[in-house]
């Protein structure tokens, strides 16, 4: 394999990382947000807000993401880790 080739699957590798570390902190930057929105003003403002269907569209986006851009077989169990914690969490929300 060329050097150049090398460099390439290497950052190709790297971003993947940082995709994914990305959307880890996205989907739970979200669920701190609902928490501390429950605590100050309550469970009941929280579900009479359009946020918590908002959120759950956000979640799937984050999810569909990391998807899109870990495909390689070493990066498939983090992915689907990943897509069962927020699942986890969406099902939570209903």
């Amino acid at each position: 394999m060329s050097d150049q080739l090398k460099i390439l699957l290497y950052l190709k590798n790297m971003i993947s990382d940082v995709i994914y570390l990305n959307g880890i902190i996205a989907s739970e930057l979200i669920k701190i947000t609902e928490n501390l929105a429950a605590l100050r003003h309550g469970e009941e403002f929280l579900n009479k807000s359009s946020c918590i269907p908002e959120h759950n569209e956000l979640n799937e986006e984050i999810v569909e993401i990391i998807k899109r851009y870990n495909k390689n077989p070493d990066e498939i169990p983090r992915k689907e880790t990943f897509e069962n914690h927020v699942l986890k969490h969406l099902k939570e929300t209903k």
